[in-house]
């Protein structure tokens, strides 16, 4: 690919990355509409009709025990990072192309679920690592075509729509993270929309509960 093929990539790429990380801090914004779907002490889990696909916007709220730069370390989207050992939902990340420090395309492959219902799916995003003036941290995906990992025997490739997870500071409390995620995704293949809109809100619910047990048992 020549030097002019790979900048237009890239702006690309960056432009629709950027334009996700607008999103997720618009919906950080936007309290109107939102039903909550599960909540307990860890974590609220809510919802509402996406403007994406015909589907939901999940949002997850929690406060973590740890500083944001350290939580982030749990959370990035790395291959050989903290992720993959506690995040049972994710069997593996692969980098399919780094752009620069801060985006990349992405595979997610995740494993079955509902007792086997929802069989492994497969995701290509591209990821957008951004840091704020005011010290949070947020990733922000959204699926795209890429031509070294069309979909592949073994997955159901499923499509993220402006997703991801966001560390912010807590004033006041350095030691404090509160942790926002947004999800609004085609699992793809045929599957009950009882089952699907079931699988979010406790597979969201079960992220923040694993992920508040791995700060205390990893160790980044």
């Amino acid at each position: 690919m020549s030097g002019a093929a790979l900048s237009s990539l890239f702006a690309d790429y960056r432009g629709m990355a950027d334009s996700v990380a607008d999103k997720l801090v618009g919906y950080s914004k936007d309290d109107g509409g939102w039903r909550v779907a599960k909540s307990n002490k860890l974590v609220t889990i809510s919802w509402r009709a996406s403007t994406e696909f015909p589907g939901y916007l999940y949002k997850g709220e929690g406060l973590l025990e740890m500083a944001p730069d350290e939580l982030w370390e749990f959370v990035k989207p790395t291959p050989d990072g903290l992720r993959v050992k506690w995040d049972r939902n994710v069997r593996a990340f692969q980098i399919l192309q780094l752009l620069d420090e801060e985006l990349s395309v992405c595979r997610t492959i995740t494993s079955s679920a509902a007792m086997g219902v929802i069989s492994a799916r497969d995701f290509v995003d591209v990821v957008l690592v951004k840091r704020y003036d005011d010290g949070s941290i947020a990733s922000n995906a959204t699926h795209v075509v890429h031509e070294s990992c069309p979909p592949q025997l073994g997955y159901v490739r499923g499509f993220n729509h402006p997703c991801g997870c966001m560390c912010l500071p807590v004033p006041g409390e350095p030691n404090k993270t509160k942790m926002v995620t947004f999800f609004q995704t085609d699992l793809g293949g045929y599957l009950p929309r009882s089952l699907v809109d079931s699988f979010f809100p406790s597979t969201m619910a079960e992220f923040y509960s694993n992920l508040s047990k791995a700060l205390t048992t990893l160790k980044p």
